[in-house]
């Protein structure tokens, strides 16, 4: 009877402490001027224009997110993660707040300072829920965090498009509602449970493991063991490169696209900018669930690689579709087709990097991760958009090398796989035979 008690106890406490985080990842992704951040920054309101937004604002965040994440990934372990995640919503309250009250270019680059460390500290919100629950309620809690996440920037971008469409409220207005949004995830986030142990800094083993430890392992000793057992292993590498590449350029595109739409001489009356990020939203969650319920254990691995190869060729035809056609709606419907390709293809690269880790390492690693893809993504930013040292494209033109960014990529990664294949079969036969030999003299 004590035993089903302690259970039930446990199952309880699990639960719980992941409905805490998601109600937390529900109100911060509740920002309906998220969808219409360009036509805000385009408006009345701010004496910029869009090659400014285009070249000295949205770079900024990119550089800033770049700096600060291995540096906040260290000290959210450290800090052993709810005060990184009350420093998360102090900083979005402080984004959304300078958003309201600022007219100039430099306040504009001061809030994508807090925003790249607003996107920074998003991993604490991933990784705390790693130290508060046991290692085997970890694909629950996943998939609870990040559906919080996708319904809360599903229920923003609805609600923006209706704001919008009713004439309720301008563009401008709906920043009061992010900044809300923000204040109430602040008073959430102090009440999530403290965490007692992190990952690194905090590892020390508790007393029912604490007699059978020979050696205390160092924190740094500890982040080398898991990045040399990861990056030494050929699968972890494989999906590694392709996580950064695909995010390199995903991040690019979601990040400059609402300027092109910004570009169209046909733009309509009423802009479907939330409508169109919530079915993004919606699909790429849909087209998640659908990677995750095909690849379990049902493809392998090299078949997993074929299909995203074949996918990032389309996923960069979307992106040519988006930006080349002259309606604004086949342009909705490249990108919104784009984020839900992005969906599986992430989900799945996600998958087969997870089964080759380390459960301890998953943090660590899929925070370096993180980090060659910004580094990826502050390299086209400095070709591609910047105006010093660059090519200085102009915004489709930047989507065209965007398109073929994914199309290179796939086409690569295709002719690799199909001729690892054919390599493997013409040499079959003769690995069967050394094979065969080698059994024959043991």
């Amino acid at each position: 009877m004590t035993v089903v008690a302690v259970g039930l106890e446990m199952e309880l406490s699990w639960l719980k402490v992941s409905c805490l985080l998601c109600v937390f990842g529900f109100l911060r992704e509740l920002r309906p001027s998220e969808p219409y951040h360009a036509e805000i920054l385009l408006g009345e309101w701010y004496n910029v224009t869009q090659d400014q937004v285009n070249r000295q604002v949205y770079p900024i965040g990119t550089y800033s997110y770049l700096a600060l994440l291995i540096v906040v990934f260290l000290v959210t372990d450290f800090l052993r993660y709810k005060p990184l995640i009350i420093a998360n919503a102090l900083t979005g309250i402080v984004i959304w707040s300078v958003l309201i009250w600022t007219t100039t270019l430099l306040g504009l680059q001061v809030v994508e300072v807090f925003y790249g460390f607003y996107q920074a500290t998003e991993v604490a919100y991933y990784s705390y829920i790693y130290a508060k629950v046991d290692k085997k309620y970890y694909p629950h809690v996943t998939s609870h965090t990040r559906a919080a996440m996708f319904v809360g920037k599903l229920v923003a971008g609805l609600s923006a498009q209706l704001l919008i469409s009713m004439d309720w409220m301008n563009y401008k207005q709906l920043l009061y509602i992010s900044a809300s949004s923000q204040i109430l995830a602040l008073f959430w986030a102090f009440g999530l449970p403290r965490v007692e142990r992190s990952l690194y800094f905090h590892n020390k083993p508790d007393a029912t493991t604490a007699e059978h430890a020979v050696s205390t392992v160092g924190p740094m000793q500890l982040l080398w063991s898991h990045f040399r057992s990861a990056y030494t292993n050929p699968m972890v590498l494989q999906w590694s490169l392709w996580y950064a590449i695909g995010l390199a350029g995903y991040l690019q595109v979601t990040t400059y696209m609402q300027v092109v739409w910004k570009s169209f001489e046909n733009e309509p009356t009423i802009v479907w900018n939330g409508g169109v990020d919530a079915a993004l939203t919606a699909l790429a969650a849909l087209f998640a669930l659908l990677a995750g319920y095909l690849h379990a254990g049902r493809l392998k691995s090299r078949t997993s690689l074929l299909s995203l190869a074949v996918l990032s060729i389309l996923e960069g035809g979307c992106v040519l579709l988006a930006s080349w056609t002259t309606n604004i709606y086949l342009s909705y419907l490249g990108y919104v087709l784009f984020g839900a390709l992005y969906g599986f293809t992430i989900t799945v690269a996600s998958s087969e990097l997870a089964s080759s880790l380390l459960e301890d390492s998953f943090a660590l690693i899929f925070g370096i991760n993180t980090l060659v893809a910004l580094v990826l993504q502050t390299l086209l930013t400095l070709v591609v958009v910047s105006e010093t040292g660059g090519l200085n494209l102009t915004t489709f033109e930047q989507f065209t090398v965007y398109a073929f960014y994914f199309i290179v990529i796939g086409t690569v990664y295709f002719i690799a796989v199909i001729a690892e294949s054919v390599l493997n079969r013409s040499n079959g036969p003769k690995t069967q035979e050394i094979e065969i030999e080698e059994a024959k003299s043991g």
